[in-house]
This record gives structure tokens, sequence and C-alpha cells, in this order.
């Protein structure tokens, strides 16, 4: 049978691979300079997502402490993220790059020096200011490639940007665990947390690479009075989705790593691997973004948003079970499937928000949008920092998350067919959104 696959079926696969790698191919060099930079700082993103939690759990921290010190990460974003938009609008992104990929490594291992000392007014602030610089570099990615980019490869940079975090998480879960057990005496926690953080200086010569001819359209809002010329009832219709979805997300993917350690006694480097195996599937997800959309439209967000949701449903109810050894092979089946299903709607809902608001809204919607997952995050940990002071069990809170994640794809049901309207009236302009 295994030989009857190998030859019926792997060179369609090795086809499908190579038909998917060559639309990326026109993707121009300074933007895969800018996705590379971006996926340097996703390694000290990754490993912090992975490992940060845990690692804060065997200081002595309790899981409402750390969900109180997570919380400051979005902190300042909420108010940090619509001036910020303002201010990029009309002016050169990529200095803000530089000064991102400069100081987001020094900030990183500050934090791990806190964690360790136990410094808390340290960590408070360091966490705000790591919060500040990946929004910096959130919020002026999209701009960029919309500016920079030639409208037939939109959707494959915006895909590619989407995979950065995926193919970040695969490398450093990979990394975390062959550390973590070939050389255990060299690489702890913390030593892990610091040699990632180091990476994310490499940052910087890809950020010099993208190279000084940046395409810097004209600042259409020129003042503080034209700020009303903002088109705010379509900026809200297309935020609302997002406002419903990230408060759900708030609640429970930060603390994926604590379900785990928690329920299933995973530790940071099975749980680092498990999250590298996850998010394989996550990237190739993102790299099929552009095919889905050529065959189903943006209908398929929906639909993979749905099933999404069912998988994270059947993995808080694995909280009930887990006095049986099975429930954690289904635990982790569903975090495995959830991820990318939830993730395979993010470039599609990413572009098609970009289109739907207009070239002159496009700054501020990417901030508000930052500024919504951080806000968002930042009421909603504290909320999970509540409910976990009670003791309240995980199911419950992804019950929680579940329905808010549904009432998220109703609004973007809602939003695609609002979206199609405007489309056969002629409103949504693709080739010249960019500007």
């Amino acid at each position: 049978m295994c030989r009857l696959f190998i030859s019926d079926y792997l060179p369609k696969i090795k086809q499908l691979l190579f038909k998917i790698l060559q639309n990326y191919k026109k993707v121009e060099s300074h933007i895969l300079s800018l996705i590379l930079a971006c996926f340097t700082l996703q390694l000290v993103n990754a490993v912090f997502f992975l490992t940060l939690n845990i690692y804060m759990a065997k200081q002595g921290y309790a899981d409402y402490e750390i969900a109180n010190f997570v919380s400051y990460r979005f902190l300042a974003v909420v108010l940090f993220a619509i001036p910020f938009g303002l201010f990029i609008k009309g002016k050169p992104l990529r200095p803000i790059f530089f000064g991102v990929a400069t100081f987001l490594p020094f900030i990183s291992l500050g934090i791990i020096y806190a964690v360790e000392h136990r410094i808390d007014w340290l960590l408070q602030i360091l966490l705000v200011l790591w919060g500040v610089c990946f929004s910096g570099i959130f919020i002026t990615t999209l701009p960029f490639i919309l500016r920079n980019a030639n409208p037939n490869t939109h959707t494959e940079a915006i895909s590619l940007n989407a995979a950065s975090w995926s193919m970040g998480v695969i490398v450093v879960g990979l990394g975390v665990y062959l550390l973590s057990n070939l050389a255990p005496q060299i690489f702890g926690d913390k030593q892990i947390l610091q040699f990632f953080s180091c990476l994310g200086f490499f940052g910087i010569y890809f950020i010099y690479q993208i190279g000084p001819n940046e395409n810097v359209e004209a600042k259409t809002v020129s003042n503080k009075s034209d700020f009303y010329s903002y088109d705010w009832l379509l900026i809200l219709r297309a935020a609302l989705p997002v406002l419903m979805i990230a408060i759900g997300a708030g609640l429970t993917i930060p603390f994926m790593n604590l379900f785990f350690y928690n329920v299933f006694k995973m530790d940071a480097d099975t749980f680092s691997l498990l999250g590298s195996v996850t998010c394989v599937l996550v990237a190739f997800g993102a790299l099929m973004v552009p095919k889905i959309k050529e065959r189903f439209g943006y209908e398929a967000i929906t639909t993979t948003q749905t099933l999404a949701v069912l998988m994270l449903i059947l993995l808080g109810s694995t909280d009930f079970l887990s006095h049986y050894s099975w429930a954690v092979y289904i635990a982790i089946f569903c975090y495995i499937m959830r991820q990318p299903l939830m993730n395979l709607a993010n470039p599609m809902t990413s572009e098609m928000t970009m289109y739907y608001v207009g070239k002159k809204n496009q700054e501020i919607i990417s901030a508000i949008n930052s500024s919504i997952w951080s806000g968002s995050w930042f009421f909603s940990s504290q909320i999970f920092r509540w409910l976990r002071s009670y003791d309240l069990a995980y199911g419950y809170i992804f019950y929680l998350t579940g329905a808010m994640y549904m009432l998220g794809v109703i609004l973007y049901f809602l939003l695609i067919k609002d979206y199609r309207r405007k489309e056969r009236a002629g409103l949504i302009d693709v080739v010249n959104v960019r500007g």
C-alpha cells in the first residue's frame, strides 16, 4: 500500500507543490527582503509564544499573574496603534522597520532578565515596549506591500507574509525541542529564549536589502481637521468581525501552552515540537491561499473559520476528559487542525478588508486592526486572569472563545456579501488600491 501511495500520489503532490511555489517567483525581491526581515523578528515572537509562559511558571508565577503580565504586551498598543496609523500616512516606512529590528532583540533580552530576577516593574515596562515594537512592524508591513508590490502579486505577497509567522514557529519549535534534548546542560529555557532573541538582530540586514527606493504615496489626509475625511462607517464594518475574533482569541491563544502544561503536564520542549508540527500545516495552508481564493473566492473564509471553531470546542472538551489517557491525543489532534483552519482565512481577510475600505483608508484600518488585536488581547488577558483566579476550568474558557469566534464568522459572512455587492457596483478598485 505504501509503494502504491508513493507511485500514484507522490508525483501528484510534488506537481501541486511545484505549481504553488511557481506563483511566488513573481514576488519582487524588495518585498521578499521585507518578508525575510519579518521572519527573523517572528523567531523572537515564536520563542516567546511557545516557551515564555512556561518559563515564568517555573520561576514561580501563577497562571493569573502570567496573564496579567502578558496583558501588558498589548496595553500600550491600544493607545499607540491608531495615532501611529495616522502618522505613517504619506511617510516612508523603511526607517520604522530599522528601528524595530534594532530595539526588539534588546527588549526581549531585558524581559528574560526581569523574569529571572523577578523584577516585576521592569518586566511590565519592557513588555509594553515589546508590544509597541511588534505593533510597529505589523501595522506597517501590509501598507508597505500594497504601496510597493505590483497589484498582480498582492495575494502572493500577503500570503507569504502571513506564512512568516508559521515558518518562525516551525524553526523555533524544532530548535527548542532539539536544543533541549541534545544539549540540556547548555540550553535551558532561559538560554533558549536568549538564543532566539539574538537571532532577531539579523532583521537589520534584511531591512537594509530592501533598498532606499521606497514608493511613498501622497498624503491624502493632510491635517487633523481632515480626520473626518476617512470613511468611518466603512472602516467600522470592516473592523467588527476582527473585533469579535480578537476578543475570543485573546482568551485562549496566548495561554495555550499553559493549558497543555497544567492539564496534560506537557513541558516547553514537547509543546514547542507540537507548535512546530502545527505550523507546518499553517505555512502550507498560507501558501495555498492564492489557489483557494482562485477556486472558491473569499467565501472560503467562513467555511474554514467554522471548522476551526468546531475543533476549538472539541479541544476545550478534553479538559473534562483529561483523566483518560486518550484525551491528550484528541487535544493534540484538535490543536493541530484548529490553527491552520483559522489561519488559512487570515491572508484573504486582510486582502479583502484593504480592498473593501479603499486606498485612502488602508493605513488607518491597518492601525485599527492592530489596535483591536492588542486591545482585545489586553482585556481578554485580564478576563482570563480573573477567571483563572477563581479556578474556572480551561474548557469553559474555550467554549466562551468559540462563541465569540462564531459571532465573528457571521459578521465576516455579512461583510463578504457587502463586498460582492460593492464589487458588482464597480466600487472596488483592486488595480489602483496601492496608490
